[in-house]
């Protein structure tokens, strides 16, 4: 088994959920993502989701936005993304998932992406605009190699649809937990979010992948309100704020992770 589908399986193992919480390459500056993903390991995180600063993020909302022209206006480049995260790899035992545009994907090719992925030590991707129908090539490449590939569903997309997108996934599934951009759900129209339950429970019978959550999730009862139906929360928005408010973005990465911990039960079913 790969990296992503031994912790979910440790996860369910032991009837727990996890945490996955996403960090902007390159941001708050140059040299920050090893300090940072250690800190959040150590803080309770079990797979780290990085996302790929891209020109034209399509469904990152202002905060993340931000994140990703600063990291480009600094100079980053996959490359040095793929560096950095070679450099943290021997410090952290976590999953490690890239969330990268197909702009950047075809930018790169294929085979050199995957190549400097695997030296990397990256366990996979999330591919946010990847028309399922168009992606073929990159997802069956991707899992050839040993890593995992997901996209998003939306709460809007049709059963068929929802179908269609789970059995193209590999390592887990990614929901939103509602539509629109990234964003903490303050931000966005109030601080409940939908309730999940259902569209998980629809999940559950197209795929035993685990199900991971994220769009407006942002603190730990957030966290706690999903892990009652999915196998992780994912934090974004809420997480990259707080880096990038914070004189030392890493200590300030694992004091938030140790915070939304909080909403992970031990005895989660």
């Amino acid at each position: 088994m790969g990296r992503i589908d031994d912790i979910f399986t440790r996860l369910r193992a032991d009837k727990r959920r996890g945490l996955m919480p996403f960090v902007c390459a390159g941001y708050p500056g140059p040299g920050a993502l090893k300090p940072v993903l250690v800190e959040i390991e150590r803080a309770g995180a079990c797979i780290a989701e990085i996302g790929f600063p891209f020109s034209d993020p399509i469904a990152d909302g202002p905060v993340i936005a931000a994140a990703m022209h600063s990291a480009l206006g600094k100079g980053w480049t996959p490359r040095i993304g793929f560096d950095e995260i070679e450099s943290a790899r021997a410090s952290v035992k976590m999953g490690l998932v890239g969330m990268v545009s197909v702009s950047i994907v075809w930018r790169l090719g294929i085979d050199a992406m995957i190549a400097q992925a695997q030296r990397a030590g990256l366990d996979g991707f999330i591919f946010p605009d990847l028309p399922e129908e168009e992606g073929r090539e990159i997802l069956d490449r991707v899992r050839g190699a040993g890593l995992s590939a997901s996209l998003l569903i939306a709460p809007t997309t049709s059963p068929a649809r929802a179908q269609r997108l789970v059995a193209a996934c590999s390592g887990f599934v990614y929901l939103l937990a509602r539509s629109g951009i990234t964003g903490e759900s303050g931000e966005v129209g109030g601080a409940t979010l939908p309730d999940i339950g259902s569209r998980v429970e629809l999940l559950r019978t197209m795929t035993d992948l685990p199900i991971a959550c994220g769009f407006g999730i942002s603190s730990a009862g957030h966290v706690r309100a999903v892990v009652e139906h999915a196998d992780a929360a994912i934090v974004g928005s809420a997480l990259v704020r707080r880096m990038g408010e914070a004189t030392d973005p890493a200590a300030a990465a694992g004091e938030m992770v140790r915070e939304l911990m909080a909403g992970i039960a031990n005895d989660t079913a």
